[in-house]
C-alpha cells in the first residue's frame, strides 16, 4: 500500500461500497460512541445517557437506528418492584464490530495517545498481549509492502 498511484476517482463506487455503507449506518459520532459503551458492556438507555451526556432524543434516535440496522437489539428486563424497562444488546453483527474498533483503539493510541494504553488486550489461555492485524488466509501476518487492494471487476468504476 506504498507508493500508490494518484487516482482522482476510488475505485469503488459509493453505492457499491461496503466500508461506505458500514459508515452510513455506523458513521456518526453519538452511535459510535454509544457502540463503544456497548461494546464494554453498557446495556441500559439511562447508563448510556449519564455515561456519554447525550441529549435523550438523540441516544434514542441512534438506539433505534442501531436496533433497525440489526447492530442491536431490545431485550425486556425488570428489577424488583420496578416497571418492564428495555436493555439495549449488542448481536452477533454487533459483536463482531468489536476487531475494527480495537483496530482503531490501536490507531488512537499510537497516534493520540503518545504509545500508550488505558488498556490492554491479551489471550485468555496464554497471557500474551494481542494486537490487531492482517493475516493470509494460513494465519501469516502480513508485511505493510506486501498488502495490495484488488477491486472485483464487477465493481471496477473503469467498466
Amino acid at each position: 500500500m506504498t507508493d500508490t498511484p494518484l487516482l482522482h476517482r476510488s475505485p469503488i463506487s459509493r453505492r457499491h461500497c461496503n466500508l461506505a455503507k458500514s459508515f452510513d449506518l455506523i458513521g456518526d459520532r453519538w452511535t459510535l460512541l454509544i457502540l463503544r459503551s456497548a461494546l464494554y458492556g453498557v446495556r441500559r438507555f439511562d447508563d448510556f445517557q449519564a455515561e456519554l451526556d447525550v441529549p435523550r432524543s438523540v441516544l434514542s434516535k441512534r438506539l433505534a437506528n442501531l436496533v433497525e440496522g440489526g447492530i442491536m437489539e431490545r431485550r425486556p428486563y425488570s428489577e424488583q418492584g420496578q416497571r418492564a424497562r428495555v436493555e439495549y444488546h449488542l448481536t452477533r453483527m454487533g459483536e463482531t464490530l468489536g476487531l475494527p474498533f480495537m483496530a482503531m483503539t490501536a490507531w488512537a493510541d499510537r497516534w493520540l495517545g503518545g504509545g500508550t494504553s488505558p488498556l490492554t488486550l491479551r489471550s485468555r489461555s496464554t497471557g500474551r498481549k494481542l494486537s490487531v492485524a492482517l493475516v493470509d488466509e494460513r494465519g501469516k501476518r502480513a508485511d505493510r509492502e506486501d498488502i495490495e487492494l484488488v477491486v472485483d471487476a464487477r465493481f471496477s468504476e473503469k467498466k
